[in-house]
């Protein structure tokens, strides 16, 4: 178990969780439903699910690129202690999982469970033709606020594709930052990525411009919500307040020239910043 979850990187299921919470109980107010916990517990498997799918596909698939470059060859299957069969079946598992779990939620989630599937086990395939994969990945996390408002609703509606924009240009962003420290490998191995396309300095100038879009419509989506739903208020603007915070400090932590803080730029900086906004988002509905 230890293994698969080292696969997987399950800790980094934080990213998107707390904007699944943001679209249930977003949801929740829109609908004036009572909270439906067999509802909420179903969205957090399908995350969970859907998630490790991706993750452990990302791994099978890429298990001869990863084992050529240094900073990757010591994950689980290059090194052996998941065999590619093992992690395949793994893979299939949690697709069944998620799409199984959909099936009590709605009919509209359990139809629409393959084109997830198809977005977050797609993105794998990507930078092998376009520089345009860290989209694809923003693309796939961007589903979880939207997908849990839909899991309530049954309808799509402007809030929660607002903030599948926000959780879309965010990922992106940190994901080319990300991309940085395999620039010269990824060139090597005819991979694409951001900064393979346009070289470090256009990379780290996207990055910003990518965020500080995404700091623009969270500030509109967010003062859309405080003004149609009154539930919502000053705790909502901290949690705005401190997520755009970070979203500015990830990027003083890596430089052109050093890349040293990367992994706290990527893990530590973003996961707080969705803790954090996603924790005072729901204060804030209780309280």
């Amino acid at each position: 178990m230890k293994k698969y979850l080292s696969l997987i990187k399950f800790s980094h299921t934080i990213f998107a969780l707390p904007f699944a919470l943001v679209g249930y109980f977003l949801a929740v107010e829109t609908t004036g439903k009572n909270l439906n916990f067999k509802i909420l517990f179903c969205i957090l498997g399908c995350m969970v699910f859907a998630r490790s799918a991706a993750m452990a596909f990302n791994r099978y698939l890429d298990r001869d690129i990863d084992a050529q470059n240094p900073r990757t060859a010591i994950r689980e299957i290059p090194a052996g202690s998941i065999s590619p069969e093992s992690a395949l079946e793994f893979v299939i598992l949690n697709s069944l999982l998620f799409v199984a779990t959909t099936y009590f939620i709605n009919p509209l989630c359990f139809y629409l469970s393959p084109v997830a599937l198809a977005v977050v086990l797609g993105y794998s395939y990507t930078k092998r033709f376009t520089w345009f994969c860290h989209f694809v990945l923003g693309l796939g996390l961007s589903l979880a606020p939207l997908g849990a408002y839909l899991a309530i609703t049954g309808v799509f509606d402007a809030l929660p594709i607002g903030y599948a924009c926000v959780v879309l240009l965010w990922v992106s962003g940190f994901d080319i930052i990300y991309a940085l420290q395999d620039e010269d490998f990824d060139r090597t191995m005819h991979l694409n990525s951001v900064p393979v396309f346009m070289g470090k300095a256009k990379a780290f100038q996207l990055s910003r411009a990518l965020h500080l879009h995404c700091a623009l419509i969270l500030i509109k989506v967010a003062y859309h919500v405080n003004t149609h739903h009154p539930t919502f208020g000053i705790l909502h603007w901290i949690g705005v307040t401190l997520f755009i915070g970070l979203l500015i400090y990830q990027h003083t932590l890596v430089k052109i020239n050093d890349l040293s803080k990367i992994n706290m730029a990527f893990f530590t900086t973003n996961g707080i910043a969705s803790v954090l906004y996603g924790s005072f988002f729901i204060l804030d509905y209780f309280i």
